[in-house]
């Protein structure tokens, strides 16, 4: 099976995952992505939802967030929003700066928090400072955040340590990813170069594993929502 990018250069045509598996698949964007034509992205048929970024840290807010989250949605995306965070930062200062921007009443799909670095911390600070930031996503929005990290980056800090949580993992190989624990992958971001109409360059791409569905990160809309 074709899991990742093949390009045949004479021709400079893609071959995508999307195109070779039965999959649900769908892509994360920033404001690297520059201007996305969302419509182009809607009529594809095996793009079936998008995270967005939304924060980082304490006080940057992705400059396209706003109009990418709202044209996405009027292109009948299935919507999430995603914080990266910052270990060093406060909890308090990065839940409020994500709070500002990713409105339950926006999303289709439960947050997502990027986890890349530890910013310098020993594992046991940094999980900590973590773990803490993540009780307070979740009380927040009543409901546990999906997680996103690559597959060393788990295996070195947080194997073993967040059963509670849905998992993205990120790995750019042919190889399906298996983490040290043996743990449940619910996605796996397979390539950071992928290609698609309605976008310039290079966008993430990710694909749900096994049995795994969408319904699992439906956004659970409740009254007295923020």
């Amino acid at each position: 099976m074709l899991l990742c990018m093949l390009a045949n250069t004479a021709r400079a045509q893609y071959y995508e995952c999307e195109d070779t598996c039965d999959h649900v698949h769908g892509i994360d964007i920033s404001h690297y992505q520059g201007e996305v034509f969302w419509e182009t992205i809607g009529e594809n048929t095996k793009m079936a939802y998008v995270y967005i970024k939304a924060t980082e840290g304490g006080d940057r807010i992705d400059p396209r967030y706003e109009n990418n989250i709202l044209t996405a949605h009027q292109y009948g995306l299935k919507v999430g929003s995603y914080h990266f965070y910052r270990p060093k930062t406060p909890q308090e200062l990065q839940l409020n700066n994500f709070v500002l921007q990713c409105k339950p009443s926006e999303q289709d799909l439960i947050p997502m928090i990027d986890i890349e670095s530890t910013g310098g911390l020993p594992t046991e600070e940094f999980c900590d400072s973590l773990f803490k930031f993540l009780e307070m996503v979740e009380h927040t929005y009543r409901q546990r955040p999906l997680l996103y990290t690559g597959t060393n980056f788990y295996n070195k800090h947080l194997a073993g340590k967040l059963d509670r949580y849905l998992l993205m993992i990120a790995q750019y190989t042919e190889r399906l990813p298996v983490l040290i624990d043996e743990r449940d992958i619910t996605m796996w971001q397979y390539t950071g170069k992928g290609h698609i109409n309605g976008i310039r360059g290079y966008v993430d791409k990710s694909r749900f594993m096994g049995e795994h569905k969408l319904r699992e990160l439906k956004f659970r809309h409740r009254k007295g929502e923020l």
